[in-house]
Parts: structure tokens; C-alpha cells; sequence
């Protein structure tokens, strides 16, 4: 029988993972092929505190990819037998973890905004943005998936209270727009963000702008993907009255990011503070729609198809994918609750709206999006 290790003076994922990611896999693969055997007579247990005892069987597991258009990297994933939809552990370095346990941390020092560089903080940002997202705090009110993000992606994790909660990535200045394009992003642009439900109204969303404008002084112009949510406007007018020096500098933007795919964001904001200005600015950029597809039949499709993301297939449908940029953004005040704001991340399907760029083609097409929800 397999159990969730006490939390007491334990070490969790994040602190323990060393090793090459390959290897780490394989292992993985191993486990896999014995659990196959043995289901087939008498199948292990594992025991997860709140859940009781889950069957370890081939139709509970799965692989999925890690990174986005790399269908090499995989993890192995178990699955509640009775809603296939949410995943209850992830399988490394010979044990299950609780998706819980994941996203925690016994290391004092991840405190704050961190950027993501080991193989363990990636798995944790997979977490975050596809599983806790994507699948477990999804709001069927505002459908959105994010994709996951690629091997390279810019991105730091907020850490507080030991857990993981919230992150935000950046399309750098200089990176392909898609991976079937050779169009580069022509200035910084926030792609998604998201914040845990526990942690919203607490200012988090705030703290992410923040540290986006100021982790690009250098920069003359900064984006945030297009169709930013209204919501997410709420947050950036709170922001752009604190931070007034900010106001010439974010934008809402199409990929790849052209003075003809900008529209400044503090100018938009004036200009629907006023009736006949409603009207000018909703025509200026497009918001798309998608519809939901099943996440883990879209997870075992592909590397473009995962938990809370749907199958990007074509130019068409990739383009109408990358409208959709999902992030929560929490902030202090409850107009923020509720954000959602693309990026060229994510796909909408759960609680995000989507965008489109130019430049998004293909499996990169559905990756952005801001998401807050109640």
C-alpha cells in the first residue's frame, strides 16, 4: 500500500527532486509497466488523507506532457477512479505525491517571487497552471485552459505560508511567437497568471504586475496579452493609479507585438469611463470563444492537448487558441476577484478569455490567459 507521507519535519517534492529529468522518467516508465502486471491480479492501494484508498489500475494513470509541443518530458499522473477529470498524485523519484504535497515546500528561503529554474519548480508551475488550474479550480462560469507552459518559459512562483501560491510568465522580448512561425515578440509581454483561490483578495495579483514592470526598467513599452478581461482592467486602473509612472508603458497586444497591435492600457481605460468611448475602444481588438473540450481525453492526444486545455489543430483553431490567455490575478479589492485576462498561453475553456496575435500559430496559439474567480 502506497500512503501520503505526515507532513511532520518532512521534505516535499520541490525540496527533494535532483537528478536528471530522463532518468527520472524512465523510472516512471518501469513503475508503469510492473502496476500494468499487477492490476491484472491483485492492484496496489494508495492512500490519500481525506480520500480514503484509490486503486492503482491502468484506467486511473496516464502519462502527460510536461512541456508544451515536447511530447518527450512526460509525467505520470493518477487519476480519482471516481471523476477521471481530477488528479489526486503525481509519480517521481519512485513515489506518488498528493497534487497538495506538490505545490508545497519545507525550505524557508522560497519566500516570495522566485523565478523557475530547477526541474522541480517546473513540475510545480505544471501544477499550478494545469492541474490546480486547469482542473480543479476551473469556474464553469468563466471557461478558460491554460497549456503548459514550454521548457524555457519565462516564469517566477509566489511562494507564501510554505506553498506555492500563484505564478505569472512572460513572452521575452526576442522569442518566437510560435513554433511554426518565424516571428519574434517585439517588446516583454505578461501571458499568464494565476493565483490559488486560498490566497486571492489578498494582493497577490498586484504584486505580480508590479514585479513584471519592474523586472523590465529598461524597457520603453510593456504587454499584457490581448483581449485583457474586465476584470483584469480593474486591476491594472488600481495599479496605474498607484504606479502613474507606469501609464505610457503597458499595453494590450496582438503577438507579435507591432505599434499597430497596441492599444495603451491607461488610455483604454479613459476612454471607457465614457459612454461614447465604449464603443470606439470594443472595436479595436476581438475577443474569441472556444468551446470546452474533456481535458484528460485531450491530456493522451497529444502534446498540444492537455488537462483543461483543448486540441489545437490547424492554423484556424490555433490562432482562435491563442486569443485565449488564462490567469487569476488576485488583488485586494473585490472587483478583482473574478479576473480573467489572456495571454498567449492558454485556451479558453474554463473561467479565461482567450486571445489572438499574429504571431500565436499553431500549439502556441493557446496559452494566454488571466483568471480570477470567486
Amino acid at each position: 500500500m502506497w500512503k501520503a507521507a505526515s507532513t511532520a519535519g518532512r521534505l516535499y517534492l520541490v525540496d527533494t527532486i535532483t537528478g536528471d529529468p530522463e532518468v527520472l522518467q524512465a523510472d516512471a516508465e518501469t513503475y508503469y509497466e510492473k502496476l500494468l502486471k499487477k492490476s491484472l491480479s491483485t492492484p496496489d492501494v494508495f492512500s490519500i488523507p481525506g480520500r480514503g484508498e484509490v486503486k492503482l489500475e491502468d484506467s486511473c494513470v496516464c502519462f502527460v506532457p510536461l512541456y508544451r509541443n515536447n511530447p518527450t518530458c512526460k509525467l505520470l499522473l493518477l487519476t480519482d477512479p471516481k471523476d477521471k477529470e481530477t488528479v489526486l498524485a503525481v509519480y517521481l523519484s519512485q513515489r506518488w505525491w498528493p497534487v497538495e504535497d506538490v505545490v508545497k515546500t519545507a525550505d524557508p528561503a522560497r519566500d516570495g517571487l522566485i523565478l523557475v529554474q530547477t526541474f522541480g519548480e517546473r513540475i510545480v508551475l505544471f501544477v499550478l497552471n494545469c492541474i490546480i488550474f486547469g482542473m480543479l479550480e476551473g469556474s464553469s462560469a468563466n471557461d478558460a485552459f491554460f497549456l503548459p507552459h514550454s521548457a524555457t518559459e519565462r516564469a517566477k512562483i509566489l511562494w507564501r505560508n510554505g506553498e506555492a501560491a500563484a505564478f505569472y510568465s512572460v513572452k521575452m522580448k526576442g522569442s518566437l511567437c510560435g513554433g511554426t512561425t518565424s516571428q519574434c515578440y517585439l517588446l516583454p509581454v505578461l501571458d499568464t497568471i494565476f493565483v490559488q483561490r486560498k490566497y486571492r483578495r489578498g494582493g497577490l495579483g498586484m504584486k505580480m504586475l508590479h514585479d513584471f514592470c519592474q523586472s523590465f526598467l529598461a524597457e520603453d513599452a510593456l504587454g499584457i496579452s490581448c483581449p485583457i478581461s474586465a476584470a483584469m482592467y480593474q486591476v491594472c486602473q488600481k495599479f496605474l493609479q498607484a504606479h502613474p509612472e507606469e501609464q505610457k508603458r503597458l499595453w494590450e497586444v496582438e503577438a507579435p507585438g507591432d505599434w499597430s497591435q497596441r492599444l495603451n492600457i491607461w488610455l483604454k481605460i479613459q476612454m471607457e469611463s465614457s459612454p461614447s468611448g465604449k464603443a470606439e475602444v470594443g472595436s479595436c481588438m476581438e475577443k474569441a470563444s472556444t468551446t470546452k473540450p474533456s481535458q484528460l481525453d485531450q491530456m493522451n492526444k497529444g502534446v498540444d492537448c492537455f488537462p483543461g486545455v483543448g486540441q489545437v489543430a490547424g492554423d484556424t483553431k490555433e490562432k482562435e487558441d491563442d486569443r485565449t490567455a488564462a490567469g487569476t490575478l488576485n488583488s485586494q479589492g473585490p472587483e478583482e476577484e473574478n479576473l480573467v485576462q489572456s495571454a498567449g498561453d492558454a485556451q479558453q475553456s474554463k473561467g479565461l478569455r482567450k486571445r489572438e496575435g499574429p504571431g500565436d500559430l499553431d500549439g502556441e496559439k493557446a496559452t494566454k490567459q488571466f483568471k480570477t474567480t470567486p
